[in-house]
């Protein structure tokens, strides 16, 4: 060592650190031979934690604030020095920074597709992606557990690891949900407090915690997608008579734009358009089974007749005894009845049902 790295290590009494690379979680401060004077001044910001390591020891760890670095604040470093009777020498000791920050916009992602069981779909696959926020929670176990003596710690150090506890516990909670694929969109926010609850106790033997983790996406494998599509289209499409008719209009519309066919390829689309249209609706190659044929029509309802005489109201009464009081004369043309739907009492001649009882019987010879 130089006599002026010597004296710079002897008479610069301020520690301190700024950082401006946003990914740095943990630096070492430099300086020659590690001596620190004793009664330094140590400045620790908002964000930070600076960790003392004595002789391989994990000693004193200091919050934001500004300290001089005497016995009254070091307890640890002084039971470690034996400080007991006033030592004012310089002393070998490393000062780690810890960025206690938030550390965001951290991607993860599902490297492989997860089987899962749909209670619909049955087994599928699915992928998933997302963000994810770290902090350091405790210094000290940090230090102890992730960066060792790495004299700059940046994030992409540990990140790939987190990915990967992330996927562990998302596919667990997901296997375990029980929630549809088509309902997933909806609980996206519930599975993310989920997981990052499942993955916080191995957080913490890191020193760290995960204080926001979102889902942004959860997919299908694309087969999967195409023939949901397609099932969501022939819902959209509703009568299978209008989709077919749809469809070949469509083909007729791809033939005669195309500029090889011209006219023939109109005609060609046009006949394969209502072939096909033909064979769908007759269960040929085309389509699926021939539609069942449509239920008879319900059996028209027949109607019963009230009769009023001298004030008085009888019946119900069905036709076919309507044209038995016809023929045995406790009925004529001129009696008043009523139906459901008939507006009033009207006479029984005037009632088409009822007219064609009275003309049965053969009427009384010219000049009776």
């Amino acid at each position: 060592m130089g006599i002026f790295d010597f004296l710079t290590g002897e008479f610069i009494d301020v520690i301190h650190w700024t950082d401006n690379t946003r990914d740095t979680m943990v630096w070492r401060f430099q300086r020659e031979g590690h001596e620190i004077k004793y009664g330094a001044k140590l400045t620790v910001r908002e964000g930070q934690a600076a960790v003392f390591v004595h002789e391989g020891q994990l000693a004193d760890v200091f919050t934001p604030g500004l300290y001089m670095l005497e016995t009254n604040n070091m307890p640890i470093m002084t039971t470690l020095q034996h400080w007991d009777h006033g030592f004012k020498s310089p002393f070998k000791s490393e000062i780690y920074y810890v960025n206690t920050t938030r550390f965001s916009n951290l991607k993860w992602g599902t490297k492989n597709p997860i089987m899962v069981r749909d209670p619909e779909f049955g087994p599928t696959r699915l992928r998933a992606f997302g963000t994810y926020t770290v902090k350091v929670s405790d210094p000290a176990v940090f230090l102890r557990e992730i960066v060792g003596t790495d004299g700059e710690f940046t994030m992409d150090e540990i990140s790939y690891q987190i990915r990967n506890i992330i996927v562990q516990e998302f596919s667990r909670v997901i296997a375990q949900s029980g929630i549809p694929v088509l309902d997933m969109a909806a609980n996206t926010a519930d599975l993310g407090k989920l997981i990052a609850s499942a993955i916080s106790a191995t957080m913490t033997q890191y020193g760290l915690t995960i204080p926001e983790l979102y889902i942004e996406n959860i997919s299908l494998p694309p087969a999967v997608e195409e023939a949901l599509d397609k099932r969501t289209s022939m819902g959209l499409a509703g009568d299978l008579g209008k989709f077919t008719q749809y469809s070949a209009a469509e083909a007729m519309t791809s033939a005669a734009s195309n500029p090889a066919g011209g006219g023939m390829a109109a005609g060609l689309g046009a006949g394969m358009g209502m072939a096909m249209a033909g064979q769908m609706a007759q269960g040929g190659p085309w389509g699926a089974a021939p539609a069942a044929a449509p239920p008879p029509p319900p059996p028209p309802v027949e109607h019963v007749w009230h009769i009023a005489v001298a004030g008085d109201v009888t019946g119900p009464f069905s036709k076919a005894a309507m044209g038995r009081m016809v023929t045995d004369g406790t009925l004529g043309r001129e009696s008043m009845v009523w139906t459901q739907g008939q507006d009033g009492w009207i006479a029984a001649g005037d009632v088409m049902e009822l007219a064609q009882l009275f003309t049965i019987m053969p009427p009384p010879p010219p000049g009776a």
